[in-house]
Parts: structure tokens; sequence; C-alpha cells
């Protein structure tokens, strides 16, 4: 279907709208379609020029905010009949993204892709995100109890062991080690409705104790266990402010045996018990206030070899409003502005001062005013004190603020992350911009990038997948979120596995054992930059590209891996090549020796008949032998040498049919008729080369012919001959 001026298409009882606009200003094509807005393109035009910006894709639930706004046009550029104000509407992102669509005048195209907007970002029930309504998905969401107990496992030291359905709703799952136990008091969310089925406890401790002791926390949620070191037995543990009153002078024997309970014996060889560090995150006026509404924080004298620490680090409320200051700074000052402005001629060049430093000082320092980076610093050192304590002197921390949520678990989990390297890999990470700080200091310590940490944050408010939905596990299993959505960690890995470890989620400098423990910043390292990726891809695209480098490495290393593949295949093939070549010149050598061998013994025979023939012929017969090839200079190659088939023609000539051999004996007369007296003396005396010089016979000490000998009669044996050696004697005994 063509696309036209101010067309709009609307589906069926869903946010779907199909829109053309073609201003002075912008002209881009919108469409709202199953949770997902697709913005395929915004053309600018300023100083003179087109700016074609790639959008791509905006999902329903990234809008925070949108509103309507009406600029006044600068009266040179009024015109009669034409409406003095442009007509605007404008979005602001969760991923930084700050966009400005203008329409044209004297149309409803506005208000009706703003109620649109409105209906689609804000939905009545839990049942219309995007996450239930984006269609049928192959990652299905494996259990999150499962990955809970499995992980209890992994920190009890018990990695080996795997859980499963059948295992929790039996009730197998509570096992426990020399410190530590695995509890389901927890199991239908009565005592703490925010806190998970399965609870990580100190073993000494009962579940009676536990529900006596959750009563003195805000929301009752207790101290328990987050990650403990299995080697020393030291903990981080996480809770809610105590409920120590106006006076803060409240106190619960439960509460306090439970923190004295994390306090395990250091190890065989040192006396005593383990330091306890209680780490308020809170600056210290405002965990004093606190106790107007019965919290506070506690006392050191109350609870076992403790020192309390507090963090100064602002509340959520303080971060999402210099958040949202961090953003507006980057669309003002940015290359990109969402007005069309240049950050260098805005206000007629005046944001950088045309030229004077100290204006230019100014604009910049309005980043130092939004607080972000301070705030990311406070969490980033707060975390690395906590893991130097728990490193460096085995002492245990519990972790709280007012009610335990968000400083708490940036604490806990950016400190888990710094002691162990498990949660530095890709199956380990739950986090974000705090990380991105750590990736850029240690980039050989990290499985996954950063553009992990972008695409994953792209995922968790794109609202597609249902693990991080509702407030809490018990909300999720009420709702049946993860039967019904799916899964992002299952979607991340489907990204990955079509190019394994190449693909841009892998870390290309990550080596573990540069880094097969702790990591301890300093805190000089701790000054935290914003983050390129993330921060300025939309405001500052060419800036955001200082990944560019790792992408030219990443193809480098890429091409070297495919050179180093044809490279490994090449000397397969040269070492197959080798070895038969190896192969062909033994069968040559091998060839060679039985053909030197075959000569030799030709050579041999060759000497034997000649001797034989020179006998024959003493006895007065004549030997015709046909032609005999020349042995002495035969080339040594292989012939194949079957044993002779002979058979006898006529009365003496014999023929041997695999060769040209023929050999014909014939009597002459003359022999015979000078042959006088016995015929057998004159064999011995005319034949025997063993008589002594003398003439003497040596018989019967030499092997001398006998009488019936096998030539007695002067018929040829060739069997004989072929026997018969001149270097022992002519003739064998019978």
């Amino acid at each position: 279907m063509g696309i036209e001026e101010g067309l709009v298409l609307a589906f069926c009882n869903s946010v779907s709208l199909l829109y053309h606009f073609n201003s002075k200003c912008l002209e881009f094509v919108y469409v709202a379609f199953r949770g997902m807005v697709f913005l395929l393109t915004q053309m600018k035009q300023s100083e003179g020029s087109r700016d074609v910006i790639a959008l791509g894709t905006i999902p329903l639930a990234t809008i925070e905010k949108f509103n309507k706004i009406e600029i006044k046009q600068p009266s040179g550029i009024r015109q009669s009949g034409k409406t003095p104000t442009r007509r605007l509407l404008q979005v602001v992102g969760k991923d930084m993204r700050i966009i400005m669509f203008a329409f044209r005048p004297g149309t409803k195209q506005r208000s009706v892709v703003f109620d649109a907007l409105l209906r689609g970002i804000r939905p009545a029930r839990l049942w219309d995100l995007y996450a239930f309504t984006s269609g049928p998905s192959n990652n299905t969401n494996s259990n999150p109890k499962v990955r809970l107990v499995n992980e209890y496992y992994r920190l009890l030291g018990m990695g080996s062991l795997q859980s499963s359905i059948g295992t929790i709703e039996d009730g197998l799952f509570k096992l426990s080690n020399d410190w530590w136990r695995i509890s389901d008091v927890n199991a239908s969310y009565n005592m703490c409705t925010s806190y998970p089925f399965a609870l990580l406890v100190p073993k000494a401790i009962r579940d009676t104790d536990l529900l006596k002791a959750c009563t003195f926390r805000a929301r009752c949620r207790l101290p328990v266990i987050s990650w403990c070191d299995i080697r020393t037995g030291a903990v981080l543990a996480r809770s809610s402010q105590p409920l120590v009153g106006l006076m803060m002078n409240m106190r619960s024997n439960a509460d306090e045996n439970l923190v004295g309970a994390l306090c395990t014996r250091l190890s065989k060889n040192i006396e005593g018990r383990r330091k306890l560090y209680i780490a308020d995150a809170r600056p210290r006026k405002n965990a004093l206030a606190n106790g107007a509404m019965g919290g506070g924080s506690e006392s050191s004298s109350n609870y076992f070899q403790c020192e309390i620490v507090f963090f100064g680090i602002d509340n959520i409320h303080a971060m999402r409003e210099s958040l949202v200051r961090l953003r507006d700074y980057l669309d003002t000052h940015g290359t990109k502005s969402s007005d069309g402005i240049s950050s260098f001629l805005r206000n007629g060049g005046s944001t950088w001062g045309r030229g004077n430093l100290s204006s230019m000082s100014a604009s910049v320092s309005t980043l130092g005013d939004s607080g972000w980076l301070i705030h990311v610093q406070n969490v980033l050192a707060g975390s690395a004190w906590i893991a130097a304590r728990v490193a460096l002197e085995s002492a245990s921390m519990l972790v709280h603020c007012s009610d335990g949520w968000d400083r708490t678990t940036q604490l806990v989990s950016l400190a888990s992350l710094l002691l162990d390297p498990y949660y530095r890999t890709i199956n380990g990470f739950q986090w974000v911009d705090c990380v991105s700080q750590l990736l850029r200091m240690y980039p050989f310590a990290f499985e996954f990038s950063s553009a992990f940490l972008v695409d994953f944050l792209d995922c968790v408010l794109s609202c597609r997948f249902g693990n991080f939905l509702c407030n809490s596990e018990s909300e999720r299993v009420k709702a049946g979120v993860f039967e019904a959505s799916a899964c992002l960690w299952m979607h991340l890995a489907d990204m990955r596995g079509s190019e394994g470890n190449s693909h841009v989620h892998y870390n290309m400098f990550y080596n573990p054992s540069k880094h097969d423990g702790p990591l301890l910043p300093p805190a000089a390292a701790l000054a935290p930059t914003l983050w390129p990726q993330f921060h300025l891809r939309w405001s500052c695209p060419s800036e955001a590209q200082s990944s560019q480098v790792e992408a030219q490495c990443r193809n480098m290393m890429g091409k070297y891996s495919e050179l180093q593949k044809g490279k490994d295949i090449a000397e397969s093939n040269a070492k197959e090549i080798t070895k038969t070549v190896e192969s062909l010149t033994a069968d040559l050598l091998n060839e060679s020796q039985v053909s030197y061998s075959a000569i030799a013994l030709a050579r041999k025979a060759n000497i034997e008949n000649a001797s034989i023939k020179r006998a024959i012929e003493s006895l007065g017969y004549k030997v015709r032998v046909s032609d005999i090839p020349d042995i002495e200079n035969h080339p040594a190659k292989k012939t194949d040498m079957p044993s002779p088939t002979r058979k006898t023609i006529g009365s003496g000539e014999t023929y041997d049919k695999n060769t040209d051999l023929c050999v014909s004996i014939t009597v002459t007369n003359d022999n015979i008729d000078n042959v006088s007296g016995n015929l057998t003396n004159w064999f011995c005396e005319s034949l025997c080369p063993l008589r002594a010089e003398d003439g003497g016979c040596r018989w019967p000490n030499a092997g001398c012919a006998r009488l019936r000998s096998q030539f007695i009669g002067l018929k040829a044996n060739y069997d004989a001959f072929d026997k018969l050696s001149i270097y022992d004697r002519y003739f064998h005994p019978e």
C-alpha cells in the first residue's frame, strides 16, 4: 500500500498507526504496532542541507513521557497566511533519546498520535504489556526458583548439585554446610512479600527466630545472606533499617542474635570471631530523620563486635532527577539535538562562548551539575570499600538503607561482582552503568563487552521480556509472568549462539587468569566518565563510536582467526602429504632392497649355472642354453620371479614356460669312447674337486660322488641342479 501525506490507518483494537509527514523541518515515517514504535527515517533540514538520521525502533515501554509543544516561528521567516507557530510533539525516552516531531498546521495529526501513544505506553492491565502481547517465543523462561537454589548451592560449595522443580516442590532443596543453610521459611511469601521463597541464613538460627527477627526490620526485610566466601566464612548480607523508634532505644534479641550469627569464628589458626561492619548507604542525617517514622540505624553497643559506617548515597528520587538533567544536557550540547540546532550554533554560538573560554567552561560544567557521575562514583566507592573489607580482613558485612531496595541492591550486587569472578561472566551477570565503569578500568576481567550491557539494557527497557516485570518474585509468581512471557537471558544466549565467542557480546580482551580473585580498585581510579556507547549514542553518534577501536580489533581478530584456521588446514594437509611421501619413500626403499636381493640371487645363480654347464660338458655332453639377460648391467627394479614350472621335452630337453631358458643335453660318442675301465672310477677321477693334489682319493673323508648317484645314468635332474653349490660340492649324497 502506498504511503501518502497525512494518511492514517487504524488497525482493530490496537495501537497501530501509519503516518507520513512532510514539513519544512521534519519528514519521517511513523508506525506503532504491538508495543513497538518504528521510526524508520527522520530527515532534518537545517543550514541549507538535509541531514538523515536513522532512528531504528522505539519500544513503547521505553518512552518515559511525551509532550505537546508549540514554538513561535522567528519573525524573519513569518509569511502572510501562515501559522506563526510550530506544532511539535516531544518524545522523551528512557534510553537517553529525545525526539521532536513536527506536524502540518491545521490538521489533527498531532492529537491522533498523542492519544494513540497515551493508550499504548500506559496500559490499564499487566497483561496488556508488550511482554504478553508480542506473540509466542522460543525463548521460554526457565524457572527462577531453580536458578536461585542452584546459586545457593554454588555459594555453599555444592556447585555440582542441580536443583529441579521436583526437588523444590518436595522440599528437598534445604541443604547446609558448616556455617549456612537454605531456609524455606518464606516459601509462601507470608513473612516478607518482597523476599524470594528461599533464603540463605546462618545455620545456628532457627526458622522461629527468623519470624521474630523480621518484625524488627522495615517491611519485614530481615538480614539475609546475599553472598558468602566458602573459604573464609565471610558474608555479604542485606536488610532494611531497624525499627529503633523515635528515641532510638528499641531493641530485639532475635535481630541481634541473627546479626551476631553473621560473625562466625575465624580460621582454626586465628582465635576469636570476625569483625562485622554495618554499612548504612544513607547520609547520617537522613538516617536520623527516619527516626521520626520509627526507623533509624543500629547502635554499635547493641551488636557484637560491629562498626557502623555511613556512605552518604542519595535516594532513588535524587538519582532519577540527576538522570533527567544528564539527558537534557546531552540533548542540548550534543551533535544531534532534538530541535535540529547544532550545539556549536545554539544561541548564536554563545553555547561555546564564541571563543569565550569562561562561557565554554560554564556550559561544560553543566555535566557536573547534573550530579549523575557523582552518584555513580559514590556507589563505586562504597562497593569497593565493602569488597576490600571482606577480602582483606575476612570481615562480614551487613548493608541496608531505608527499605533495603535500590541503594542496598546496588552496593551488594556490585561488591559481589568485585569479590567473585563468577559474576563477571555472562552466566553470572545482572548489572549496568557502574559495571561499565569497572569494565573500562579492568578490560581483562569481564567476559561480556560493553555492547552486551547496551543490548541488555535495551531489552530491559523494551518490556519485551518478563524477567524484570513487577516488584518482586511473589508478584511475578502470582501473575504467572514466567509461564506467559519470554526469557531475556535465553534471548541474549540465542543472539550469541550463531557466532560463538566471536559475537560482539563477548569481550575479546577477556583473560580470567589475570583477575582470578577480588577486584579492589583504589580510590584514585574511581573517577567515572560518561558511558559513550549508551549515553552518547543518540546525541553524539560519532563520538559514541569510541568502541570502533574495539570493533576494528574484533574485525582483525576475526580475520586472524580465519587465517589461523587456514593455517591449521594447510599444516594438516602438509602433514598428510609428508606422511604419504614418507610411506612412498619407505615402499621404494623396500622395493629397491628386494630388487637388489633378486639381482644378487640372479648373479649367484648365473655363476652356478656356468659352473654346472662346465661340469656337464666335462662329462662329454654338449649343453645348449638360450640367451641369458645381462645380470651384471641389469637396472635395479622390481621383477616378479615366480617359481618356474618345468616340463621335460623329448628325451633330454627341458623348457621353462615362465622364462625363455631352454637347455638341451646330448651325449657325444667321442667322450664315451675315451672312457676306459669302471665308469664310476672315471666319474670320480674326472669330476671330483676334492681329490688330493697327488690324485689320491679322500673318500670317505670327502663328500665325493657315490655309486648309485642321482647323476648315474646321465639323466639330467634339475631339482638337483637347483640345490648344487660349486662352493661346497658338486653332488649331494643319496
